[in-house]
């Protein structure tokens, strides 16, 4: 008698929690160390880093729990549902954080960029920026929208490489 097949959905949701979760927790200790207004490659690396660990842990986990077993398909789904998740937390989170925690959030990140935008163009005139930022306060919601689609592909790809590593096909006996 064959077995039932585990869901997917159940490692994405685990997975992604935990995954959301860690990048919280690593948001606050960039509070705390009053890190949180960069956007450096390294923190962003890390935080797609975190993302990626779990992804390969919710696949590695899947297939503990399916026998031995994983296809490439279920790899994929677990690791988009995976990036998803942790990006809905990830965007709840930023969102307590600059409407609560820190209600002046947006004005002093724009202060700060618009020091290094002036720095970098000193040819930047202040009306073009003030253009520029109108535009991005109306894309605002886009922008978090964008942020939930780019770690749903990049659970998706981490999925895809783990998926081709550790792929094995359940025998059709």
């Amino acid at each position: 008698m064959e077995g039932t097949q585990p869901k997917t959905r159940k490692f994405s949701l685990r997975y992604g929690l935990i995954a959301g979760i860690a990048g919280i927790v690593f948001g606050i200790m960039l509070y705390f160390a009053d890190l949180h207004y960069d956007r450096s490659f390294a923190i962003q690396a890390i935080q797609f880093g975190i993302l990626a660990v779990f992804t390969v842990i919710a696949a590695i986990q899947y297939k503990k729990a399916n026998n031995g077993y994983i296809k490439l398909a279920q790899a994929l789904k677990i690791g988009a549902g995976v990036g998803l998740i942790a990006a809905i937390l990830g965007t709840l989170y930023f969102l307590v954080l600059s409407n609560i925690i820190e209600p002046d959030y947006l004005e002093k990140a724009t202060e700060i960029q618009r020091v290094k935008t002036f720095e970098e163009n000193p040819g930047l005139t202040q009306e073009q920026w003030d253009q520029g930022v109108a535009f991005q306060k109306k894309l605002f919601p886009v922008f978090l929208a964008f942020g939930l689609v780019i770690s749903a592909l990049f659970g998706l790809i981490v999925g895809l490489i783990t998926g081709l590593i550790i792929k094995k096909d359940n025998p059709a006996y």
